[in-house]
């Protein structure tokens, strides 16, 4: 059976159960560097809490998808939660569910940022690879990576394959 889903805006309310919306509408602000700069404090959490994890961060360039766009895995970090910021003010899609060992895709949900808007996924949140809709957007992107103690690894990310299931992102 095809499943198709249209995404819904990205609201603080509608994402909270995945993680927090990145962005400063709405957040307390206050004037700092002698009124040379506002801060928005607190915008998310890094959770990045695990023995031999540290926080680390990245830049992205997405390519731009085509749609509708088979939703064929989903991935987990276990142990940090991530953070996309975009830098290019273009709108992307976040597909996320939760879940324990497995997604529970009766919550999988599509959200489609305002382009201003970055997502915060809490630790263990599953979720599709960045859906990128124009080519080149580029991101700052917040996570963790394992440091090698004694041999013990660190499972930076654990996927899900969904190549048998017919759910596709319809682009809006």
């Amino acid at each position: 059976m095809r499943i198709e889903i249209k995404p819904k805006p990205l609201t603080r309310e509608a994402f909270k159960k995945f993680g927090e919306v990145i962005e400063k509408e709405g957040r307390e602000s206050m004037i700092i560097n002698r009124g040379s700069a506002e801060k928005f404090y607190e915008v998310c959490n890094m959770d990045a809490n695990e023995k031999g994890v540290k926080s680390i961060l990245h830049i992205y360039i997405g390519k731009g998808r085509e749609f509708p766009l088979h939703i064929n895995m989903l991935e987990k970090h276990p142990y940090f939660s991530q953070t996309f910021v975009p830098r290019s003010k273009e709108p992307f899609y976040c597909v996320v569910a939760l879940g324990g060992r497995e997604p529970d895709l009766s919550t999988l949900e599509i959200f489609k940022t305002n382009g201003d808007q970055g997502v915060h996924l809490n630790r263990g949140t599953w979720h599709f690879p960045l859906i990128c809709i124009e080519d080149k957007q580029e991101f700052i992107v917040l996570d963790g990576v394992g440091i090698n103690l004694d041999e013990k690894k660190v499972i930076e990310c654990v996927e899900y394959n969904m190549q048998d299931k017919e759910i596709f992102l319809i682009k809006d």
